[in-house]
């Protein structure tokens, strides 16, 4: 999505018309093709991310974000990429110093890693869209004609607002779809939404009816979309595909949480993924991927803890979350799968040494990557665990005969080794041990420490400077090497509704109030998620000082876990959540310096009411596992 807050060969007959819609990827990988070509027994070429999208004039382009990849019909050998309307380059400017904008730029491949530019999906708007509104999401399915008729191409996009009768914005977003011949058009718009702008289930203005996704499963086709306000929704599409059916609807994923959803079929199972976070955020873009399974398309979809996508205390396991080398952000995918059945998944992320575009302080660069997606258990994991590449690594086998040279190999797991017994303590007594202290310390009435728990009303402050008031901390030195930082809390927000807003209570690693990196049981709005943030002051002009990503569900009662670790010079740390405090859920990397003399301890804050209870604090060395 451009704000800040798609793989199976799926073949079906639609509503009584002998007709097919194939999308590539989801799961199951097609028949090689007949024939010899020159490449038959040679490895599949090697790929390095980001992909490279060529284009005319020599330069390559700078984002492809929300991508989704489909593979040629026919004797068609090649692969087709469409991205979000975006700028392509810095140096493309309008006259006003504004970067053009290209409408659903598309790209032609043979390897699934060099791309070059066919055109622009869309040269102009819709005009049901306006020309102030944005085209974002595209989603491209393949529909085979029948008794020898050519087949069609449907592109479906989010339309990011509409006209109302006395403004060109303020409509409300939508879907739309266009069709074409070919995979790289012309395009014919339908001439209207496929899903119309629609009220927020709370009254507020309009739902974000974004990031259209399309699947076909036992004769009827759907459609997915939905973002953060108002949720992921579904529908059944009419038999041309070219209208939704509003009474079909029914709802997904509870709102506050997932965007850019992609559907595949895996052994018997329909998976959901959903990104979520803030798309846009720089180097603090904290972007990632969610994963959940239903036997139905239509749900319920729930994560390997067993908790629905639906819930309050929302569901989901992270699938592809940043792993601390140069990517961030790491969201909004599709996948596709290769001549030799290997899943590869395809997804925008932000290069945190270079975010943005030259010369533009704010405007985020989403490059396109691609690595592969395995399978653990009937749950799919990015290169083993490992997360996104960001070396030379074995390529997709995209044309028949080419040999794979991708093997799959399970990644270590970091786990707490030894208890560091002189930083750790079970609060029993009716003290703080003595290594706690501190930073502002609160009313004596609204801490206790008794039968083995800190007891702390959470503040009407939070950690924002040059915000205020600033929220206490309560910390010790953290060790030198590195650490796994660790408590169970419980919150006492309600379990339903959104009368209270980042409430919070858990782990932080302290440099000072403007930089840190935080581990809480949040509420946001109506939902109740473990959020790891991270503050970084100061920074330049209009640039942002706090990202976050989000991690496993919240139980009654939650275990933090932070490992810190020490990599090329860089202090990096990984978030781990867990309901039970035996099953681990693993979500993403922030890189941090937090200076020389960093601490470690606890907060309770985000506003006033209510308390957070800390079973323990517990300071380990780390034990790596091989699963």
């Amino acid at each position: 999505m451009r704000r800040s807050l798609k793989a199976l060969l799926a073949i079906a007959t639609v509503a009584g018309l002998a007709t097919t819609f194939l999308q590539a990827g989801a799961g199951a990988a097609p028949a090689l093709a007949a024939g010899t070509t020159s490449a038959r027994n040679a490895a599949a070429p090697t790929h390095q991310n980001p992909m490279t999208l060529a284009l005319p004039g020599g330069q390559t382009a700078a984002s492809c974000a929300d991508p989704t990849v489909i593979r040629g019909v026919g004797r068609d050998r090649n692969w087709y990429l469409y991205c979000t309307t975006d700028a392509l380059t810095a140096t493309e400017q309008n006259p006003d110093g504004s970067l053009v904008q290209h409408g659903v730029p598309t790209y032609r491949s043979t390897d699934l890693t060099h791309w070059t530019y066919v055109d622009d999906a869309f040269p102009t708007k819709p005009a049901w869209v306006g020309d102030a509104n944005g085209i974002w999401a595209p989603d491209v399915v393949y529909r085979a004609g029948t008794h020898g008729r050519a087949g069609t191409w449907y592109l479906y996009y989010a339309a990011s607002d509409t006209p109302t009768a006395t403004a060109p914005t303020g409509g409300g977003s939508a879907v739309g779809v266009a069709t074409s011949s070919s995979p790289t058009g012309p395009w014919t718009d339908s001439g209207g939404p496929v899903v119309a702008p629609q009220a927020a289930p709370n009254g507020a203005g309009q739902r974000w009816e974004f990031d259209p996704e399309v699947i076909t499963d036992h004769g009827s086709t759907y459609l997915y979309f939905g973002s953060y306000f108002g949720g992921v929704n579904v529908r059944r599409l009419s038999a041309d595909g070219l209208r939704s059916i509003p009474s079909t609807e029914r709802q997904i994923a509870i709102d506050n949480r997932y965007e850019g959803t992609y559907l595949m079929r895996h052994d018997g199972w329909w998976y959901f993924m959903g990104s979520a976070t803030n798309c846009c955020n720089g180097a603090l873009t904290g972007y990632g991927v969610f994963v959940a399974r239903s036997r139905s398309p239509l749900g319920p979809f729930t994560d390997q803890d067993g908790v629905a996508i639906t819930s309050t205390r929302v569901g989901g396991t992270p699938v592809l979350a940043q792993n601390g080398n140069r990517w961030v952000g790491t969201g909004h995918n599709t996948v596709v799968t290769d001549f030799a059945g290997q899943d590869w998944i395809v997804y925008h992320a932000v290069d945190r040494r270079d975010p943005y575009y030259a010369g533009q302080a704010t405007y985020t660069k989403r490059p396109v990557l691609i690595d592969p997606l395995d399978w653990v258990r009937g749950w799919p994991v990015v290169r083993g665990g490992a997360g996104p590449s960001d070396t030379a690594q074995p390529g997709p086998v995209a044309q028949p005969g080419e040999r794979a040279s991708y093997r799959a190999t399970l990644a270590p797991v970091d786990v707490p080794g030894q208890l560091i017994r002189s930083a750790s303590t079970t609060f029993d007594g009716t003290t703080l041990p003595p290594s706690l202290t501190w930073t502002r310390e609160p009313d004596a009435s609204t801490w206790t420490v008794s039968g083995g728990a800190l007891r702390w009303r959470t503040q009407a402050a939070d950690l924002h400077p040059p915000a205020t008031p600033l929220a206490s901390v309560l910390s010790e030195p953290a060790p030198t090497g590195d650490y796994v930082l660790e408590t169970t809390v419980a919150v006492d927000t309600p379990a339903t509704g959104d009368a209270v807003n980042y409430v919070q209570g858990g782990l932080i690693v302290y440099g000072d109030d403007g930089n840190y990196v935080r581990l809480v049981s949040n509420s946001i709005f109506d939902t109740r998620q473990t959020e790891f943030g991270k503050e970084v002051t100061p920074q330049p002009a209009g640039a942002p000082n706090y990202g976050n990503m989000v991690v496993g569900p919240v139980g009654d009662r939650t275990t933090l876990r932070i490992v810190h670790r020490l990599v090329d010079g860089e202090h990096r740390y990984t978030a781990y959540t867990s309901v039970d405090g035996r099953h681990f859920v693993r979500g993403g990397t922030w890189t941090a310096d937090l200076g020389s003399s960093p601490r470690v301890g606890l907060i309770s804050l985000g506003g006033a009411g209510f308390t957070s209870t800390f079973d323990d604090l517990r300071v380990s060395t780390v034990r790596v596992l091989q699963d």
